[in-house]
């Protein structure tokens, strides 16, 4: 068996699971956000149950639009705080919280071989530490919130390997942007991408927790990582709980296997508006922006900010650019301020929020207006996604994205360094 099925084999009781068949899986955490919790919490009561299956493996935080950026969205949040206190689940406010997807790994609340499902896409940024997770809609999470299981088919796996040394300033998200621009928005729908190799091996965790986020934008059910040495120190002091790290068979059956040499992989820069619509930055380089965003669940972790800093330190960001930098956590944020590192952003010119999504899903903190185009650490340039469907979003990696900033078009960090 893949690493996938192992996984799913021992959630539902069986020695053996193969693509294509439908099981029922034990869940070992459901979340859910302000955005979708409502919807969940709805469907919930109208079960008819009065108590979720275990108050410790049901969390929500409401991290779209909070802090509260209107009426609407505070009413959202007061109704999942409200159901929090109800059901004494788990729970994160203000204050305390971050962006589910870097807050989780970061508490402990996700382990090695671990299923995770949550009404939200991205869930499968989980799959870094050697879990299968995966997004759902939200009636079927009021479903697990009830009964702590989930219906669902076996999806077969493909595996991506990466040969070769990675050049200075190319990361996780150069790889999987390269990836999603090999095999297209829809090459990997409803598999698990399975990424091994020695580039891999050598790929910081941040970066692994990059790709495992975007494996949704190549129409992935998870994305997966074999558990390393870099795991368990990811892992030490975050939990006490013991996990299993499975590992394929030698002799598992793969879809596709897809190989690459990425000895000699420039920077990537996904232009409007799919994610796979992928070239080198030196073929997009010149194209003038209104503004850069460094954050979100895919590239908000402190090696992101300690890149983006990397690149501004010393330097101003262009009159004309508006830089918005997002920690993805109350911890990222507190590190990145003892290390020096929000004092240089700031002074290089760029704002820095609290933990939120915000521009991502064009919500608040960096909405775009008609005709402005924006360079991004984000994980979608879909028509409309941060604002006006007249603006244009870029996807790139935080190296990227603060020399754009510096010099008020795409641009290599090459450029300035």
């Amino acid at each position: 068996m893949t690493l996938a099925e192992k996984i799913l084999a021992a959630h539902c009781s069986r020695d053996k699971v193969s693509p294509g068949e439908l099981i029922n899986v034990r869940a070992d955490l459901v979340m859910s956000n302000d955005i979708t919790a409502p919807i969940a919490i709805r469907e919930f009561r109208r079960l008819g149950v009065k108590r979720v299956f275990d108050p410790s493996k049901v969390v929500m935080i409401p991290d779209h639009f909070v802090p509260a950026k209107d009426i609407e969205s505070a009413e959202q949040a007061k109704l999942i705080r409200d159901f929090a206190r109800e059901q004494g689940i788990v729970y994160f406010e203000v204050g305390a919280m971050g962006i589910e997807h870097v807050l989780l790994p970061e508490k402990g609340l996700v382990l090695p071989g671990e299923v995770v499902v949550a009404a939200d896409s991205h869930t499968c940024t989980y799959g870094a530490l050697g879990a299968f997770a995966t997004g759902m809609g939200s009636t079927d999470i009021a479903c697990a919130m009830a009964t702590g299981d989930i219906w669902m088919r076996v999806p077969p796996t493909i595996k991506f390997v990466y040969h070769g040394r990675l050049q200075p300033w190319v990361g996780g998200k150069d790889l999987i942007l390269y990836t999603i621009g090999q095999i297209g928005v829809d090459g990997a729908r409803y598999a698990a991408m399975e990424f091994v190799g020695e580039a891999i091996d050598a790929l910081p965790i941040e970066g692994r927790f990059t790709m495992a986020n975007m494996a949704i934008e190549a129409g992935a059910k998870a994305g997966l990582f074999r558990v390393d040495r870099k795991t368990r120190t990811y892992l030490k002091g975050r939990t006490s709980r013991p996990y299993t790290a499975y590992v394929p068979d030698r002799d598992a059956q793969y879809l596709a296997v897809h190989e690459y040499d990425v000895s000699s992989l420039e920077p990537q820069v996904a232009a409007p508006h799919l994610p796979s619509n992928v070239a080198p930055v030196s073929q997009v380089k010149g194209v003038e922006i209104d503004q850069a965003v460094i954050g979100s669940c895919t590239n908000g972790r402190l090696e992101d900010l300690r890149v983006a800093a990397q690149v501004l330190r010393g330097r101003q960001v262009h009159p004309r650019v508006r830089c918005v930098v997002i920690p993805g956590s109350q911890e990222v944020y507190l590190r990145a301020l003892r290390e020096g590192i929000i004092e240089a952003l700031v002074w290089a010119g760029a704002v820095v929020s609290t933990p939120t999504c915000g521009p991502c899903l064009g919500g608040h903190m960096g909405v775009l207006a008609m005709g402005e185009r924006a360079v991004s650490t984000t994980n979608r340039n879909f028509v409309g996604r941060m604002g006006s469907p007249k603006s244009e979003v870029y996807l790139a990696g935080p190296a990227v994205a603060a020399a754009s900033a510096v010099l008020g078009r795409i641009a290599s960090p090459e450029e300035i360094s």
